[in-house]
């Protein structure tokens, strides 16, 4: 065939292939329209999961009758001052995305300004436009979109039950609302609904953190919102802000990770490995912990354009906004002390009865059950049989509570199985795993003695030659001066060749050409080596466990309260290397209603 050009119709529908893919994709661009577009509140409708009706509601700007007919032509927008692809500081294109929606669909457009007597209505169907009426309406935008994919009815067959595509819509509209707390939102699906946001306005500046911890907790649960550290780094122009879950909060997958790159919620490999890298050090490789993050950043830094759907992104500084998370995480996490979440007392509280699990994932407890740890601690604390008692055994006289409250931890009072420290609080009691609880701060005094001397390096009589594709043996090269922080010297032997000269005198006889490809593979994924560091890692946990106090040896009361104080003034002391609690908190509010004392 010669070269023709197509049709205006069949371009459209090719254009609606990027990015019309199934109802949260349209949902997607018609509530970042709304966002740009000033709304103070958006109200999302669906029907049979979005198949056969899309509403978006909006009480944004509006539009005038000659802005409605341009709205729905190809490459006609009203952003983009100056004709600027490279500073970009709005969302959606609205001259892209209605043309695409109108073609495979039944699109109706009623929009109003604000002052306007009337509003205006404009159809398109498959892709054919009907002449603009006027219409009573308020003011603001409604797009309504039926029978998705009428007009390409073979791609129906693509589309997921409608279930599936209500959680799709749901998770979409979810991250918007994150990122625009002062905004509300609601979303329903067939008259039921499914999610409905307040606006969480604020007047201070000050006040603005709180204002959108309230909507990360309506999102996300309490439980988040009471067990997150903020975040905050700056460097650069560049500023990453938001909150970090501490680790003993974790799940079995990385779905509660959410990244917002100048208000837009993206998908990133580069971000999802720098939450993973800040984490290295406290979780097991199959735990991931919740966080969302927000990158702010100069737009001219940021190319958003990478991706259809703008759902990945690209970093003029990779490594500056990668080192700024990594840090900004570990400082929240260092600041948040020896804190564990409270998902783990909730968890434990809920062991002293026969009711089903919890919904949340928490990593379990080691050892006895908490409710015959209770039934010891009971035990041991009972009066003595008055005939049995003895003068030389009294109960050591509790300290008063002004001195209890300087101790986070409180001060021991037994200890249970040679391996359970009992401590009383001001306002409760803590179960201590000793040995997990010593582990730790023997792992983070060797991370400080590490630090403070560097990495002792090994040698190898005969070095190793490791062949590879030539883009991985680049890679690993680029890498070459961080790599031999880490004790890792390699050097360039040909084009797709390494040779390693000396590694970490921590490993020991290891594989190392297996580490190198992993070295390799996680750099071109991540961009960042996690494997050598959680290699070290997991030598320095295995060296800190056999040099902790051991369970099931027996503590004096000096050497209880002594590791007690370690643990308040060690940071990351409230989760194991593997991100299980090393203790337990119950206040005593919570005791007396479990004996029906409140």
């Amino acid at each position: 065939m010669s070269i023709r050009l197509l049709p205006p119709n069949l371009v459209n529908q090719i254009a609606a292939g990027e990015v019309v893919e199934r109802p949260a994709s349209v949902v997607k661009e018609l509530v970042e329209n709304a966002l740009d577009a000033g709304a103070q509140r958006i109200d999302v409708t669906l029907r049979d999961g979005g198949r056969a009706l899309i509403s978006v509601t909006d009480d944004g700007h509006g539009m005038d009758r000659e802005e409605l007919a341009l709205a729905v032509e190809r490459h006609a927008t009203s952003k983009l001052p100056g004709d600027d692809l490279v500073h970009i500081n709005q969302f959606g294109f609205r001259g892209e995305a209605l043309p695409a929606i109108g073609a495979v669909g039944r699109l109706a457009i009623t929009t109003r300004q604000h002052g306007a007597e009337h509003g205006w209505r404009l159809t398109v169907e498959g892709g054919e436009k009907s002449p603009i009426e006027p219409a009573p309406t308020n003011p603001g935008t409604r797009v309504e979109l039926r029978d998705l994919f009428y007009a390409v009815p073979a791609r129906l067959k693509f589309l997921k039950s409608a279930r599936s595509e209500l959680n799709a819509v749901t998770e979409i509209v979810e991250r918007l609302a994150m990122a625009h707390p002062e905004v509300a939102f609601s979303l329903s699906d067939d008259e039921r609904n499914i999610l409905r946001f307040h606006a969480e306005t604020t007047d201070l500046i000050a006040e603005a953190e709180g204002a959108r911890l309230k909507r990360l907790s309506a999102v996300m649960g309490r439980d988040f919102a009471e067990n997150a550290a903020p975040v905050e780094a700056i460097r650069d122009g560049h500023r990453i802000t938001g909150f970090a879950g501490l680790p003993t909060l974790n799940r079995a997958t990385a779905s509660m990770q959410y990244l917002f790159v100048n208000g837009r919620p993206v998908k990133d490999r580069l971000l999802v490995g720098a939450i993973r890298g800040a984490y290295q050090d406290f979780l097991a490789r199959d735990r991931h912990p919740l966080a969302v993050l927000f990158v702010d950043c100069p737009p001219e830094d940021v190319d958003v354009n990478v991706h259809p759907a703008k759902a990945e992104v690209r970093f003029r500084d990779a490594a500056l906004v990668r080192g700024l998370i990594v840090g900004g995480i570990r400082h929240a996490l260092t600041g948040a002390g020896h804190r564990a979440s409270t998902t783990v007392a909730a968890a434990t509280l809920q062991g002293f009865s026969a009711q089903s699990m919890p919904s949340y994932q928490a990593m379990p407890m080691r050892g006895p059950s908490v409710a015959h740890l209770a039934a010891q601690a009971v035990a041991a604390f009972a009066p003595l049989d008055p005939e049995l008692a003895r003068p030389s055994v009294r109960a050591e006289a509790a300290p008063e509570t002004t001195a209890l409250r300087d101790y986070p931890l409180g001060v021991a009072r037994a200890q249970l199985h040679g391996t359970y420290i009992v401590a009383q609080t001001a306002d409760g009691i803590v179960i201590v795993d000793q040995h997990a609880a010593h582990e730790r701060l023997v792992y983070e005094r060797m991370k400080d003695a590490l630090a403070a001397t560097g990495i002792a390096r090994q040698a190898l009589l005969i070095p190793e030659v490791v062949d590879l594709d030539q883009p991985a043996a680049e890679r690993l090269l680029s890498r070459a001066a961080e790599l031999e922080e880490l004790g890792l010297v390699i050097e360039s032997f040909g084009p797709a060749t390494v040779v390693v000269r000396e590694v970490p005198a921590l490993l020991g006889a290891t594989d190392v050409h297996g580490l190198l490809r992993d070295l390799a593979d996680e750099l071109a994924e991540f961009d960042t080596a996690l494997s050598l560091k959680e290699r070290l890692e997991h030598v320095c946990g295995t060296m800190a466990c056999h040099g902790s106090v051991r369970a099931g040896r027996q503590l004096n009361q000096a050497e209880m309260d002594a590791l007690l104080r370690q643990m308040e003034a060690t940071p990351h002391s409230g989760q194991c290397n593997h991100g299980r609690p090393t203790y337990v908190e119950l206040k005593l509010a919570d005791i007396e209603r479990l004996f029906g004392r409140r």
